[in-house]
This record gives structure tokens, sequence and C-alpha cells, in this order.
């Protein structure tokens, strides 16, 4: 019989038995942790508190807490395994996950399909009745490989270096696998059988999800080896489904724009336009697409982990106790935070903000620094910015525009001759357009710029009511948009650091 070892979380009052010697790590992120640094104990946000049982902790390089903070009963959950009864403090809340309620035309089909996107972050699901077009249930879910890396690199060094990938891959597919046995549960009314099932993700995500080996990620010139449209049976998954769906990964676009990208073009008819249009996805990396029905070009940018919160001294997801936002009212900045409770950290929008309002009150210099006599910016305590946080907005920001710009260059146009900028994704949803023009993040007029929302999810939803020819040719309309690699731009590294500079 397995040696076991009580693990009681508070203040949800849930208790667990688990092996004794299990990793933390392996059971809190499930319960609201979040590994910023892939558990690897290099940036201290994987706190809890304990209160009860034994934990040993020692403050030194190695570990991101203070003696004071130890002794207070603090401990990094990543360092720490369950070797006793536990009873430790976790800050429960819920991550909102952006999903889609877009009207769109269809052509009638039979059954049900599921439409997935799989984002670094968060997991979106709907159930699809495919004659009527109903949203028939929805699920969402985080990302069960956020315990190994926030980000993308991180993912992608831990498949690598750790030869991790089979494991992530058996986290994904598990995942949704469960996901879409609960949308079937939730929608028992229809005894319509799935037929098909379509997944949009970026690069790296398909990749993982896929089984396709992610090394050449790994390293410039970072292309995949492969970009085309995947098809599975769920049996080839390891997912036991009723009926015999047939399962699609949509195609990348090259490199880290991935086959969410190509959603959000479908969705947003990009492809369509005479007019010059930027899409824009933001979340945990920054992918765009320029240009009109003639003309497409894409590319991607390391821009995510700021917009994400992440590497931020007080950053966190978009949850409970997060500042969302920053307003400047009568000469001072007022904060709103998610649950209206207290403040804990801050996410990626009211980082934004709290840039623009840092901005608009003369705290802070077009060159990102602190102007003198200010060390640190005071939000809600105990929620304060420092210097580092200003220059990893900056990065991202910079990224982002220099990204636009470039593209632009190449066909031939300025940013004076766009005139739509679609903002899509979690981040793009939930940011202030004001404060994202106001950082030189989107610099264009604000009547232009335009949220539209989870495309990934609208798109995928779309690719169900697809026909196999239809999907086929999905792969050579990808091949038409042409991915520019930012790096290889003469002119990139003198764009990148212009455009790092505040307005």
């Amino acid at each position: 019989m397995a040696d076991l070892v009580t693990l009681k979380l508070l203040p949800a009052d849930f208790t667990c038995q688990v092996p004794r010697g299990t990793p933390l790590h392996d059971i809190l992120y499930k319960y609201g942790i979040e590994f910023p640094c892939g558990g690897r104990g290099r940036c201290g946000g994987c706190r809890v508190k304990l209160l009860r049982g034994a934990l040993p902790a020692a403050p030194g390089k190695d570990y991101r807490l203070s003696q004071a903070d130890i002794d207070a009963g603090w401990r990094l959950c990543c360092k720490h395994v369950a070797e006793n009864d536990l009873v430790l403090e976790v800050k429960q809340w819920e991550s909102v996950v952006l999903v889609d309620n877009t009207p769109f035309a269809f052509t009638p089909s039979h059954g049900r399909g599921v439409a997935i996107d799989i984002g670094t972050t968060t997991l979106a699901a709907q159930l699809l009745d495919l004659e009527t077009g109903h949203v028939l249930a929805v699920r969402t879910a985080k990302n069960p490989q956020g315990k190994y890396g926030a980000d993308i690199m991180s993912r992608i060094s831990y498949s690598v270096q750790e030869k991790g990938q089979h494991h992530l891959q058996q986290l994904i597919r598990q995942q949704l696998h469960e996901m879409i046995e609960q949308l079937l549960h939730d929608a028992t009314a229809s005894d319509e059988p799935l037929t098909r099932v379509t997944l949009v993700g970026n690069t790296p995500m398909q990749h993982l999800f896929c089984g396709i080996d992610v090394t050449p990620l790994a390293h410039v010139p970072f292309e995949p080896r492969e970009h085309g449209i995947r098809r599975f049976s769920p049996a080839d998954l390891g997912w036991n489904l009723p009926g015999s769906a047939t399962v699609i990964f949509l195609p990348n676009l090259g490199s880290f724009v991935g086959s969410d990208i190509l959603a959000g073009v479908l969705a947003t008819r990009v492809h369509e336009s005479e007019r010059l249009t930027v899409f824009v996805d933001l979340g945990t990396n920054g992918e765009m697409v320029v240009g009109t029905r003639d003309r497409l070009l894409c590319a991607s940018t390391a821009a995510g982990p700021a917009f994400e919160a992440a590497r931020i001294s007080m950053g966190m997801q978009a949850t409970t106790g997060a500042i969302s936002e920053v307003s400047v009212h009568d000469r001072q900045m007022h904060c709103r935070v998610l649950g209206g409770g207290e403040a804990r950290g801050i996410c990626g929008s009211g980082l934004v903000d709290a840039a623009a309002a840092a901005l608009e009150l003369g705290f802070i210099e077009s060159s990102g620094r602190f102007v003198d006599g200010i060390a640190e910016l005071d939000l809600q305590a105990p929620v304060k910015l420092v210097q580092a946080d200003l220059r990893e907005l900056q990065l991202a920001k910079g990224a982002v525009a220099a990204g636009i710009r470039i593209l632009l260059k190449q066909l031939g146009y300025r940013k004076e001759d766009v005139t739509q900028v679609l903002v899509a994704g979690a981040f793009g949803n939930y940011i202030r357009l004001g404060s994202a023009k106001r950082i030189g993040l989107l610099d264009f007029p604000l009547e232009q710029i335009k949220a539209v929302g989870n495309t990934a999810l609208l798109g995928a939803k779309l690719a169900l009511f697809m026909s196999d020819a239809e999907l086929d040719a999905l792969d050579g309309f990808s091949q038409r948009i042409r991915h520019v690699p930012l790096h290889a731009d003469p002119e990139f590294q003198d764009i990148y650091v212009d455009e790092m500079f505040y307005p």
C-alpha cells in the first residue's frame, strides 16, 4: 500500500492524499499556484503559506525569499515535496478565459463538432450543433503545460534540454480529452454523433500536441520542419470518444505564427479586404498579419511575457487580486482590483495602464527611466512597479511596434496608410486601447483600432463547417501569407530600439 500524506488547502477547505515525496509543484498548479519560470526556482512567484507541518527552508541565492518571509511561514512550493501532513494557505481564484459568441454564416452539416483554442496559458473549447450552428456547451481550463513555464521558450527548453516533449504532449492531450468528455456530458440532451474536432494554436502548441519535434524552434532561424494541416483519429491520440470523429489541427503560417493566427485571418476576413489592415494578436506571444487581399505578410515577436505579466516583479495573471486597470483622476492614480478585494499583484492590462498613467503624470521619461526622486511606482499597497518592470514592458511593446513597422515597410506602406487595426486575443480584448496608444504599443488613431475578441476560437468554429476539400485548400492559402523573419531585416535593430522609447 502506498505511503500517503494528507494535504489540506485553505481557504478552499480542500483535502487530498498524495504519495509521500510528491513534489508540491505537481499538485498545486491546478489550484491556482502559478509557476512563471517553470518551477525552476528563479522567480519566487509560487509562494504559499505554511500553516501546519514541516517544510524546512533557508534563504540564499537558490531560494527567493528573505528570512523574514520564511519566518512568517512563506515557502516556494517549487522547492518542496510533501514529506508529511501539510496545511497550506492557497489564495484560490478563477481566471477569466476569453471564449467567442460571434454569429457567423455557415453551411449546415450533420452531427456535432468541437472547436478548441489551445493557448499557451489557457484553453477554450466549444461544442456546436453543426445543423444549427448553436453552441451547446463551453469549457475552459488552464493549460497544464504551464507548470513547466509561463512562456513558450521555457517549454521548448524543457522539451529539448530535459527531454520533456512527450510529457508535455501527454499533458495537453489528456486535458483536452477530459474537456471534450465534459462538453459531451454537459449536452446530453442531444444524441447527434461527434463528427469533427478542430484545433488551433501557436506553432509550439501545435508541435507539442501533434508530436512534432520542437528542436528547430529552439534555435535560429526558428523555422518548423512541418507547417501543414494534421489529421488524427481519436484512437491516435489515446482518446475514447463516441462515434468516429476526425480531429484536425489547422496549418501554421511559419515560425511562431501558428494556426491561431490563420484562424484569426479567416474570422476577420482580412484576406478578402481591400483596406490596408493590421491584425495583431497580443498574448503570451505577439503575432501579426499586415496587408490587403492582394498581399499579406505575417511575423511574430518575443513580446508576450510582459503582456502576461511574467517577469514583472509583482506580476500575475488576470485573476482575483490583480490590478487590471489604472486611471488618473485629480492627478492621482486609481486602481481597479479584480474581485474588489486586496491587491496582490498586477496583470498585463494593469501594467500598460500604469505605464500610461505614469507618463501622463510625468513620473517617467520617454526613455523609460523614472524621473529624479522616484525609485519605484506605488500603485495600491502592497503592489508597486520597479524600474525593471518598465524595461520589460518597453521590450514587449517595442517588439510589437517594430514588427508592424517592418511589415508595412516591406509592403511599401507607412503607418499613416493603415485604415484599420484589429486587436485579437485575451490581452487585446481587455487592454484599454487609449493606454496602448499612449505607450506607443499601437500608435494609430483610436478610431481605427478595434478589439475583435477570440478570433482563434471563431476561426476554429468556421473550420468545423468546411468540406474536406476546403480544409485541404487551407494549406495552399496559408502559404500565400508570407512569413517575415524580423531579425533578418537589416533595419530591425534600429527600428526596435526606436520603438522602445515611450511617446
